[in-house]
């Protein structure tokens, strides 16, 4: 009776299951302006994936240029299967950078959330081509200085550092065209 039990709770556990997707990606895109990415995306559902990107350069085309990105996102998928067609998507950032642009100097972290909307195109059974653009709300706290100031002397509050830069802005989110691969 107990294998039967066994059996039964097995079969019926087996028929809701739903094949999990694995996909791994990289931004074609941001790889062009020498800001290596990684991403993964995993099916969550019918119509809904769970993804997470990493990026980052140090010094690209000799650039006085460091940063690190991380981005988690959720998407939905309105055809019915995931990595196919049009999506939306909820994400967040977190980035840490060190940038010198036009004589200026950005150094600090930026965090927040944004929509992504996007479509899939199928190559092969297990290629995709990825095309997306997004806008997000943004928060960022820096260090922000010309190039040859002191900032380690002006900036010092009681011994600590402080950033001279807060601010929340809408910029663009996740721009790219990603290369997919699946792998099951």
């Amino acid at each position: 009776m107990k294998k039967k039990l066994l059996t039964l709770l097995f079969m019926t556990m087996s028929l809701t299951a739903t094949a999990q997707r694995l996909a791994f990606n990289t931004d074609a895109a941001w790889d062009l302006f020498m800001t290596p990415t990684l991403g993964a995306e995993m099916t969550v559902g019918d119509r809904s994936t769970v993804g997470l990107t990493v990026k980052g350069n140090y010094r690209p085309w000799g650039l006085p240029m460091k940063m690190f990105v991380v981005q988690p996102e959720y998407r939905y998928y309105f055809s019915g299967r995931v990595m196919n067609n049009m999506f939306v998507g909820l994400g967040a950032l977190a980035t840490f950078h060190d940038i010198t642009y036009d004589g200026k100097v950005y150094d600090g972290i930026a965090y927040g959330g944004g929509v992504t909307f996007g479509y899939v195109f199928k190559l092969t059974r297990r290629l995709r081509l990825d095309c997306h653009a997004g806008m997000a709300m943004t928060g960022y706290r820096r260090k922000e200085y010309y190039d040859g100031d002191n900032y380690n002397h002006d900036y010092v509050i009681d011994g600590i550092i402080k950033t001279n830069a807060t601010g929340v802005s809408l910029m663009p989110y996740k721009l790219g065209v990603s290369l997919s691969y699946i792998i099951h």
